[in-house]
């Protein structure tokens, strides 16, 4: 046996045992990488127009993307957002010291539980007591907020303000 015949036997049995294939032997197969066309470049195959046809907006470059043909953008026909929303603003269920003294002719504790019974405010919201009105009676209020004129007009008759 020549040398060569070895050499040749030994790398068959290297490949079968999975020794011989390396990573820089591998290569694709024939006819499936195919160059990039580069179309424009000249009169031969995807010259001139470069598959773009001939004229009309679709064959220039210089045509935005977001162009509508003469149409009004999409950017003008929706309506725009006026003003400013502050995203941390507290809102309040107001009620009168008036409206205390009519729902609660007889005085004593009132918290924002009895307020809600009484059909003055919703349920599971803030609650801020205004002064418009007079007071009559004593009441030892409870709520979120009051204003100042409230304040004074609860503790003239003798009642008394909770911030909760």
């Amino acid at each position: 046996m020549s040398n060569l015949t070895k050499t040749s036997e030994v790398e068959t049995a290297d490949a079968a045992r999975g020794r011989g294939l390396k990573v820089h032997h591998l290569k694709p197969a024939p006819g499936a990488h195919k160059a990039k066309m580069r179309v424009g470049r000249g009169e031969g195959s995807k010259g001139k127009t470069a598959g773009r046809g001939t004229k009309g907006s679709k064959a220039r470059k210089q045509v935005p993307a977001r162009f509508e043909g003469g149409q009004m953008p999409l950017h003008m026909r929706v309506p725009k957002l006026k003003g400013f929303r502050n995203r941390f603003r507290k809102e309040y269920q107001v009620v009168n010291v008036a409206t205390l003294a009519e729902l609660f002719p007889a005085g004593g504790e009132i918290g924002v539980d009895d307020l809600v019974g009484a059909g003055a405010v919703r349920r599971n919201t803030l609650v801020k007591v205004l002064g418009d009105g007079e007071i009559g009676v004593a009441l030892n209020v409870s709520a979120h907020a009051f204003s100042s004129s409230a304040r004074e007009k609860i503790i003239a008759v003798g009642g008394s303000v909770v911030v909760l």
